[in-house]
């Protein structure tokens, strides 16, 4: 037999049992759409994790109060082990080192912002100049805040582009003036829309200069202090610097966590990944239930076939011909079952993005293919016992069924 008649064949067999080969199709589709859908959302959680951080800017290190690490307890620790503080001045001193470029001291509390009879409670940011070239923001109008010493801020603000649009509408902001507390406060600059990242919507915040956010929440401590490297080569060096810096400040105390863009990036890249492939093995394992079903609709189809067998044997039909219709069935079965499945996980996955927009929700190729090549590979592989099964009857015996 011809492979050309042998597909046939397959193909005859399988439209004349309909409700056998849509409930075989149904059964693959589903294990090949639930790896498509999965691997998407775990992959989609990485990107947006690496996008998230790869916002914050480049070449960053991130300075944040207080030891990630823990130790035994010591009676000299219960005395003198209180972190300190961030402060202006420590921001100041991280400046003058060699591998830094520029630094960012941030301070952020909650206020009510209201001009002109509108009001809205609003996130405000203190920081200085060099957080626009930190954070790689860019100035839709105006200016950013003025370099000027940190330890004396000016009463201006620059606002994101939805505080300028709830408190001026379409009127010009700059010039204008807004109050927050009993301050007042000129704007200078109105930042362009840049959206969300790290989950904060930058178009939402209020930038003041350091030392007035300072005043107005009556604190010395700073939020953070974002630190930029000269280069990417620099970011270990200047990590070092930083640290050594402060410990020197504290009394001799590390007593402050660095953290790198990259470190933190590696790391949920590497735990995000390593859940893709955890919820792809999970719904593999559908695929897998599906490979028994064909194994167990081919052996009825072998049963239901007897007397088809025999007489194809009868005819001349070898047994290496039998198992290759068989098994061509099963292939065919499991190749439509997993493109249909296929075009299930894709619109599954765009049903997710349409729900979560900021969510890239796209299967990898990797799982794409890993989920194709296992539908067929499993539907082979399990139509292998009917088809031998099937290529082992003895003519007469299977005409004599008939």
């Amino acid at each position: 037999m011809r492979p050309l008649d042998t597909t046939r064949f397959a193909l005859g067999a399988a439209t004349g049992n309909r409700l056998r080969t849509v409930l075989l199709m149904l059964a693959m589709s589903i294990g090949v759409a639930a790896v498509v859908i999965l691997t998407a959302l775990g992959d989609g959680a990485r990107r947006y994790v690496v996008r998230e951080f790869s916002a914050l800017g480049t070449n960053l290190v991130i300075v944040l109060p207080g030891r990630t690490q823990t130790g035994g307890f010591s009676p000299m620790n219960a005395i003198t082990g209180t972190p300190r503080d961030l402060t202006v001045e420590d921001a100041l001193a991280v400046r003058r080192a060699s591998a830094v470029r520029r630094v960012a001291p941030l301070v952020v509390g909650t206020s009510e912002i209201s001009s002109s009879g509108r009001l809205r409670e609003n996130l405000v940011v203190g920081t200085t100049a060099d957080y626009l070239a930190v954070r790689g923001f860019k100035m839709g109008q105006g200016q950013f805040l003025p370099d000027e010493d940190w330890t004396r801020g000016s009463a201006v603000i620059v606002l994101g582009a939805t505080v300028r649009a709830e408190l001026f509408g379409s009127a010009s902001a700059l010039g204008q003036f807004v109050r927050i507390g009993d301050r007042r406060f000129r704007v200078i600059g109105v930042l362009s829309s840049s959206g969300t990242g790290l989950g904060m919507n930058t178009d939402e915040l209020a930038f003041v200069p350091v030392a007035t956010a300072l005043q107005m929440y009556n604190t010395n401590s700073l939020f953070r202090i974002l630190v930029e490297a000269r280069n990417r080569d620099a970011i270990p060096l200047a990590k070092d610097q930083v640290r050594q810096l402060i410990k020197a400040r504290h009394g001799g105390e590390e007593d402050v966590t660095t953290l790198t863009q990259d470190a933190v990036l590696a790391t949920f890249d590497r735990l995000l990944g390593t859940l893709t492939l955890g919820v792809a093995g999970i719904a593999a394992i559908s695929l897998a239930v599906a490979g028994i079903l064909v194994m167990n609709v081919m052996l009825v189809s072998v049963s239901q076939r007897t007397s088809e067998i025999g007489l194809l044997k009868a005819l001349g039909a070898t047994e290496a011909t039998v198992r290759n219709a068989f098994l061509t069935e099963a292939a065919m079965l499991s190749a439509a079952g997993a493109l249909v499945g296929y075009a299930l996980g894709l619109a599954g996955a765009w049903v997710i993005r349409a729900l979560y927009p900021t969510l890239p929700a796209y299967p990898p190729e990797w799982a794409v293919i890993a989920a194709l090549g296992t539908a067929l590979v499993t539907g082979l592989l399990f139509g292998a016992l009917p088809a031998k099964r099937a290529a082992k009857l003895d003519p007469v015996l299977a005409l004599a069924k008939r």
